[in-house]
């Protein structure tokens, strides 16, 4: 099959998922909190709200693991119709999800049920993505190639924010709150049905049909992985820690703490988001494509470094409530994430071999969320509230450093042959 048409297919199937994936973070940003936790104080509904969101990081390595397993045993193409599924029905389901003021505490106990499943099918989504471009992707242009599927958080992420956006401008609050951020949600059945069509269309990569026509795949991966990966495995999901932490700081908390703290405005901060986006995106491209001359490493250090600065300076640039600055203070966080995490696409599968490579790119892809993605908002609230928006900029700094550090203790990958 034509790799152009895989990394298309892999590119629109993967964006689809993270656009269900990221409208729980917004709505937690923005309606949860007042939705499904009206009884708690501004600040633990906030926490509570952030807590469920955290949730999914937790179950995003299950899933890994459990993806992962059927991925390097049965193939990528079929697992990836499974965790589509998964994904979409839960979100769409939290679209149909009555208050609290229905169904009192089990409005909140079946919020974080559907964000369980939501984790456990992003958990498998991933991997499978960069693994289909890059095992398809000819040598000496797998980073182009896995660029593709890189490109799907940010333009899911846009895509959350535009929905959200064009209906919060067009509502009051009363009718954002009680029935309009359910809408995209719902748009999540449409998309699901998009997805299969476009999934179902892709062959099964070359080289995970090389490993089993010549009996070499692997009969329990996850085992095979932490027996004989664990240092790639760990030192992966570390790398991974601070595109987690300051994607989900400046992109989920920053909405919440601009529109309830700094009292800037709703619609304001998702058109902020929107243009965001756009550094995210470029970061991605340029680190990935010139991964395949420069070296991925090299490039994700150069974004850990830029993030260790700009740790430091996002939350004095959102602090001044200027929009100018804000959008200067986001859109600087996102091309550092971008720049980070564009290399990433061919740099985590290109660590394993094709007998684990599955389970291996997703759990230490998905264990850099559980630290990043899922820890960071739920100790930012509190270092804010106690000791202010300069400790965040340091908790972020830090954040980058581990992952620096661990990309050192990488080897380059770029040379190396899919097997």
């Amino acid at each position: 099959m034509n790799p152009r048409r895989v990394a298309l297919a892999s590119f629109i199937g993967n964006a689809i998922e993270l656009y269900d994936f990221f409208l729980y973070g917004m709505a937690a940003a923005l309606v949860f909190g007042e939705v499904f936790f009206p009884n708690l104080s501004p600040l633990n509904a906030t926490l509570a709200a952030f807590s469920t969101h955290a949730v999914a990081f937790l179950a995003r390595p299950v899933g890994s693991i459990l993806f992962g397993h059927f991925g390097d045993r049965v193939g990528r193409k079929s697992v990836l119709v499974a965790s589509l599924l998964l994904m979409g029905l839960s979100t769409a389901l939290v679209g149909l999800l009555p208050g609290y003021a229905t169904l009192g505490n089990w409005a909140p106990v079946l919020l974080v049920l559907l964000r369980l499943l939501q984790g456990l099918g992003i958990g498998g989504e991933w991997g499978g993505a960069v693994l289909l471009a890059v095992e398809h992707a000819p040598r000496g242009r797998r980073g182009l190639y896995a660029a593709f599927p890189q490109l799907g958080p940010p333009v899911g992420f846009a895509a959350a924010t535009g929905v959200f956006w064009l209906l919060s401008s067009s509502l009051d609050d009363a009718a954002f709150t009680n029935w309009g951020w359910r809408v995209p949600f719902l748009l999540s059945f449409l998309l699901v049905a998009v997805g299969l069509v476009v999934r179902l269309k892709i062959s099964e990569t070359p080289v995970f049909a090389r490993a089993v026509a010549q009996r070499e795949a692997s009969r329990a991966p996850v085992t095979e992985l932490i027996r004989r990966h664990p240092r790639e495995l760990l030192l992966g999901a570390g790398a991974m820690a601070v595109v987690y932490g300051l994607f989900y700081t400046s992109m989920t908390y920053g909405l919440s703490y601009t529109t309830t703290t700094l009292g800037v405005e709703r619609d304001t901060m998702l058109a902020l988001s929107l243009v965001a986006c756009l550094f995210l995106a470029a970061g991605i491209w340029v680190a990935a494509t010139r991964s395949d001359g420069l070296g991925r490493r090299r490039l994700i250090l150069a974004g850990c470094g830029l993030a260790t600065v700009w740790g430091l300076l996002l939350f004095p640039l959102l602090d001044t409530g200027r929009p100018a600055l804000i959008a200067l203070a986001l859109g600087g966080a996102l091309f550092c994430v971008g720049v980070a995490s564009g290399p990433m696409g061919a740099f985590l599968p290109e660590l394993f071999p094709a007998r684990v490579r599955y389970s291996g790119a997703a759990l230490s892809y998905n264990l850099g969320g559980v630290l990043g993605g899922g820890l960071s908002p739920l100790v930012i609230p509190r270092l804010q509230a106690g000791l202010g928006s300069v400790s965040i900029g340091w908790y972020l700094s830090a954040l980058a450093l581990l992952s620096l550090t661990c990309v050192l203790a990488l080897p380059e990958t770029r040379e190396r042959e899919l097997v």
